[in-house]
């Protein structure tokens, strides 16, 4: 069974910087493209980057420039790293793989920027 759990959400200032990690199990890491995505309260789930199995990265343009979407393929990690933080990008953070539609998705970190 897939298992994706996230960790390295919080509390931070506008300005700052948070490395979101998550860590997948029960599948082949690295033949997977991953993604992360956020979403909001009363708002569908955004796309915020994509990493393929070469590495090949697409970002969603609000965040581009900002933040950088990375892999470990030999601990099965998938991370976020997180710049020039704004009020806006606070969401909840989720990890996928397979796809907004039929992918796995793990639980969720929450991500706060306080202006």
């Amino acid at each position: 069974q897939v298992q994706l759990v996230e960790s390295g959400g919080g509390l931070v200032q506008a300005g700052g910087s948070l490395r979101l990690s998550c860590v997948a199990s029960g599948m082949i890491f690295s033949i997977n493209a991953m993604g992360w995505y956020r979403q909001t309260p009363g708002k569908q789930r955004e796309l915020v980057a994509t990493i393929t199995i070469p590495g090949s990265t697409d970002y969603a343009d609000s965040v581009k420039g900002r933040f950088t979407i990375s892999r470990d393929n030999a601990k099965n990690t998938v991370y976020l790293q997180m710049n020039s933080l704004k009020p806006e990008d606070t969401a909840v953070y989720y990890c996928n793989t397979g796809g907004a539609k039929r992918g796995y998705w793990g639980q969720g970190t929450q991500v706060t920027v306080s202006s």
